[in-house]
């Protein structure tokens, strides 16, 4: 098993006005994907995407990063970690993708995604 990094989500609390950094200041070519833009943005940065995905806080401080994984057999690959001491949840499967959500001793958000 290799994990790669996909992508680094980033929680925003305004959409348009991120999206607008990202692509108009940083330069980042937006990358095509069947998600409502209202809700889900990617920008290409080489070997991996940042995504924008709106539900992060107005308050200060927001919601931390993700960063996610890409793992064909979610299910497998969750479990062969779980087995090392990584502690990932259920496997969460929706329309486009399959995914499971946990975190890293410090606390910081991980995934495991078989959306590329």
């Amino acid at each position: 098993m290799t994990l790669e990094l996909s992508r680094v989500i980033v929680f925003a609390a305004d959409l348009k006005t991120l999206a607008a950094f990202y692509r108009d200041v940083l330069g980042l070519p937006e990358k095509p994907t069947p998600d409502d833009p209202r809700t889900w943005l990617e920008f290409h940065t080489g070997a991996c995407s940042i995504a924008l995905h709106n539900g992060g806080s107005s308050e200060q401080g927001g919601r931390p990063p993700k960063i996610v994984f890409y793992a064909a057999d979610v299910e497998a690959t969750r479990a062969a970690l779980n087995a090392r001491g990584a502690a990932f949840g259920r496997v969460i499967k929706i329309e486009l993708f399959e995914f499971c959500n946990g975190t890293d001793p410090e606390g910081n958000a991980l995934s495991l995604s078989s959306r590329l």
